[in-house]
């Protein structure tokens, strides 16, 4: 017959009504037949998959309100996995070949129940033959004893799901079984309901009551569309392969999962079948969980990238930072400390914001300047090859933020971590629904499970790890659980990737005691504490994620935790991006620390980072804060556009602060305080909950020596500030008010609103080196009374301000101070001083001028004229100062016929 005789519509109709065995012979007709059938997914197909009894909706515990993809897939996959259990016959030889298909053929089906052949369980049990049948008709049946299962069998309970109970415990002593339909409650004598040792069992659409479920290998395990509540478990001892799925676990008293013991060396017949079927499901890959979520800037991690596409350039300028954070970005005349203002002036200091018709001060070009454009940190200055701007001299922000990378760029460059994505051994739970329990999966004692697709829901845990033991969880749901979600320790390890982790009481991720795990490419949000947690001597690797609006840190690192953490995005924190505490260490390397409430990187207490290569950008508060008693090398990072300072640093700290740079933050640029600030939540954190549901751990016994932690890097005993980009901040570039000794070393300040550096206290010497100070918007440099400060061998360039206004006591020693608006060198107060060999040319105002009671000497200075119009005196003292020495001052004007050529003037920024 023809298809065509009949219009499509009407054969659909006359179709619905055939049954499964003859869909299957129309499919074989030809292929026009073949598509009108494969046509009926969303009808025919759907009304038998769900009509199944020994099934239930594809997408059922966690997603039973979405259709699969397809209706008639979902029951193949079905048929094929409810056969397992019969596969265990040798290879397909010819005799062997026969004797699988009669011992089929002759299989019996068995009736118990009133009336039925069989009253009782145990007297059918008794009679059957291997692979027979043996169906129970509604009711409950109870044995007094355990029941054995010697040949292979097949247990199906007749009905609806519930209409037939048991209560037994059974020992299986065959290879193979299966159960399907029944309810399984424990008997009086044990809660134990079913064990093997060393057979296959298979479980088809049944419940468990109340009672446990035991697999020791070489033993395995099928369960499929299997429910476990009222405190049911399934136990798992050394077994080599179980797969658990579409399994409900609600309402356990411990564990709903227990996972002990490594695997054994012996494999039961099913292994290899179990495999074959765990490898149907995708293992690794890209997935919707890395994506960016939604309401979140796109201007910080951009959209989808092809493979290799890391970094996305994006326009940002100042205007949209404006508009985002809702603050001026250059927070004009920004009070500094009790009534001290960087808009103070001196003589000569012009506003440069006064500008046009209104500015009735004459401004003077030099009509002679002293070459300076080739000092030694003038390459930051210099255009890009492309011609674009580099970041210490742009006026935007930085426009290059890298995205992370995706799973299977992250498994290309880690093979171990490919290996174990592609693992099958130990217990395989996939797409289970774990709810309103005590724990989720619990793994000890090199014990190996792998998690795919399941949700974690209410529980007080939804993942132990602990004694050497391995996880591998794929894509998973993580969420809502009363203390961590997935808790990690003693030595465990394994790989955690594209799950989705949030609304957790504690931190979405617990490491510690040793244990190394590599987590990749998950989504780590809206914690009630941190998002991941390390301590306790925890390392792991935390790569490529997404961790935001959590209520305490993104990541937290205390007592000797030692991850990596690198290229994850942080951000839309309600406290630090990042916190090193109590002696934690920690590789953090390319991630992207944005918006969050406090510094985006806190480190105190003893942390002791390597911070490195970070954008720490946009944040409510500081870039980075080095509090009391903080450590760390913090090198090559962008730190731009925060509300508060680039960099906060206390003086009882030990930073190294090395070639990073500090641009567009609305505050400081680098802040050096010796009193301790209010900064927001300081000592929170240290209030979370680290101690396992009251187990109290001594973390003193765990703490690596002094000598280890701080062998890979060089020693210092004075903070160091080396090398340095401090531009276009909102205030000063560099504010120190500290009682500790500070390096300051080769740093280009330039282009900040107010002061380039300003030292309001230092009662330890302050070494300021080899810097370019350059277009501040007040002056170079300023240093307050009784402040020890050495300025030497520094370039202080083209300042709206005075070059150096110095009150303190030290040296100024070898700098160039060459274009600023207002003095030079001004020295005033009861400094005691030596200002010796500097090269002075002022744009307007005094070279040098000494006022007041100034104690010292001032000599083998040279001082130019900038303009033959600037009459002032090129070198000024106080007539009734007789505490101070002039000495051997070279003082070179427009009309001196003395002037040197430019070329005999060449002086580049000693460094």
């Amino acid at each position: 017959m023809e298809v065509g005789s009949l219009p499509v519509e009407l054969w659909r109709v006359i179709l619905a009504y055939l049954p499964l065995p003859d869909l299957g012979r129309c499919c074989q007709v030809c292929r026009a037949w073949r598509e009108l059938i494969l046509s009926l997914d969303n009808t025919r197909w759907r009304q038998l998959c769900l009509g199944c009894p020994e099934c239930r909706h594809p997408n059922w515990p966690s997603q039973p309100h979405l259709e699969p993809p397809s209706w008639r897939e979902a029951l193949k996959q079905h048929a094929l996995a409810t056969r397992t259990w019969t596969q265990n016959g040798p290879e397909l030889q010819s005799s062997a070949c026969l004797l699988f298909f009669r011992r089929r053929k002759d299989r019996r089906v068995w009736h118990v129940g009133p009336g039925c052949e069989f009253e009782t369980l145990r007297g059918a049990l008794g009679v059957v033959g291997p692979y027979d049948r043996v169906v129970l008709h509604p009711g409950v049946y109870e044995e007094q004893a355990e029941v054995a299962l010697k040949v292979p069998v097949e247990l199906v309970g007749l009905g609806r799901l519930g209409e037939v109970a048991l209560l037994v415990c059974m020992e299986q002593q065959c290879p193979t079984a299966r159960l399907c339909n029944l309810v399984f409650m424990p008997p009086w004598f044990s809660t134990v309901v079913y064990k093997t040792s060393w057979g296959h069992v298979q479980l088809d659409n049944c419940n468990f009551e109340g009672a446990q479920l035991q697999v020791r290998g070489p033993g395995t395990c099928q369960a499929r569309f299997c429910s476990f509540s009222q405190g049911s478990s399934a136990h798992l001892l050394g077994v080599v392969l179980s797969l658990f799925d579409s399994c409900d676990f609600s309402g356990s008293d411990t564990a709903s999962v227990t996972v002990e013991g490594p695997p054994v060396s012996e494999r039961n017949w099913a292994c290899k079948h179990l495999a074959a079927l765990a490898r149907t499901f995708p293992s690794c890959g890209l997935s919707e969980h890395n994506s960016s979520p939604k309401g979140h800037p796109a201007a910080s991690t951009g959209g989808h990238q092809p493979p290799g596409a890391n970094v996305k350039k994006e326009s940002i300028t100042i205007d949209d930072w404006k508009r985002r954070t809702g603050v001026d970005g250059v927070c004009q005349r920004t009070v500094i400390e009790d009534g001290w203002s960087d808009g103070e002036r001196s003589e000569g200091e012009e506003n440069r914001d006064e500008g046009g018709a209104n500015n009735t001060k004459k401004h003077f070009t030099l009509e002679y300047k002293i070459p300076c454009d080739h000092h030694g940190l003038s390459h930051l200055l210099n255009p890009q090859p492309d011609g674009s701007l580099p970041l210490s001299s742009s006026p935007d922000p930085p426009s290059m933020i890298p995205d992370p990378l995706t799973l299977q760029q992250e498994l290309d460059r880690d093979p171990e971590a490919h290996m174990l994505a592609a693992s099958t051994l130990g217990c395989i739970l996939r797409r289970c629904l774990f709810r309103d329990g005590k724990g989720g999966v619990h793994l000890s004692n090199y014990g190996q499970a792998r998690l795919e697709e399941n949700v974690f829901r209410g529980l007080n845990y939804a993942v132990r790890c602990i004694q050497n033991s391995t996880i591998v969880m794929l894509r998973n749901e993580v969420c809502e659980c009363r203390a961590s979600g997935v808790f990690l320790r003693l030595s465990a390890q394994g790989l955690i990737a594209e799950n989705n982790i949030h609304s957790n009481g504690e931190a979405g991720l617990d490491i510690r005691k040793g244990a190394n795990p590599t987590i990749v490419c998950n989504k780590i949000h809206s914690g009630l504490r941190s998002g991941v947690v390390v301590l306790g001597n925890g390392k792991g690797s935390i790569r490529s994620n997404q961790i935001y609006n959590n209520k305490e840190a993104g990541v937290y690192i205390l007592f000797s935790g030692n991850p990596v953490v690198s290229g994850n995005h942080i951000f839309q924190g309600q406290a630090a991006g990042i916190a090193i505490n109590e002696n934690g260490r920690g590789m953090i390397t390319e991630n992207v620390i944005r918006e969050n409430q406090w510094g985006g990187v806190d480190i105190r207490r003893g942390g002791d980072p390597i911070l490195r290569n970070n954008y720490i950008c946009y944040g409510y508060s500081d870039g980075v804060v080095v509090g009391e008693r903080g450590r760390g090398l913090i090198e090559g990072n962008q730190v731009f556009c925060n509300k508060g300072c680039g960099v906060w640093v206390m003086s009882s700290s030990l930073p190294q602060l090395l070639s990073n740079y500090i641009i567009h933050n609305c505050m400081y640029g680098l802040a050096v305080f010796s009193d301790r600030r209010g900064v927001e939540g300081e000592g929170r954190e240290g209030q979370e909950n680290f101690n396992e549901e009251g187990e109290l751990f001594a973390w003193d016994s765990d703490l690596d020596s002094e000598d280890e932690r701080h062998s890979a890097r060089r020693s210092i005993s004075v903070a160091l500030v080396e090398s340095n980009c401090m531009s276009y901040n909102g205030a000063v570039g560099l504010y120190v008010k500290s009682t500790e000794a500070l390096n300051v070393f080769a740093n280009l300040i330039n282009c900040n609103r107010g002061l380039g550096i300003a030292v309001l206290q230092s009662s330890q010497l302050t070494r300021l080196a080899t810097n370019c100070i350059l277009e501040n918007g007040r002056g170079g440099v300023a240093v307050e009374k009784d402040c020890r400060v050495e300025l030497r061998g520094n370039g202080i360039y083209e300042n709206s301000g005075y070059g150096v206004s110095f009150s303190g006591n030290g040296q100024i020693v070898e700098n160039d101070v060459v274009g600023n608006r207002g003095c030079g060198i001004q020295v005033c107060g009861s400094a005691d001083i030596k200002v010796m060999r500097n090269r002075v040319q002022p744009s307007q105002g005094c070279g040098i001028a000494v006022l007041g009671p100034v104690k010292g000497v001032v000599h083998d200075n040279i001082l130019f004229q900038g303009h033959r119009d600037n009459r002032k005196a090129l070198l000024h003292m106080d007539p009734g100062n007789e505490s101070c020495v002039l000495r051997n001052n070279s003082i070179l004007r427009h009309d001196d016929s003395s002037l040197p050529a430019s070329g005999e003037l060449q002086h580049k920024l000693r460094r």
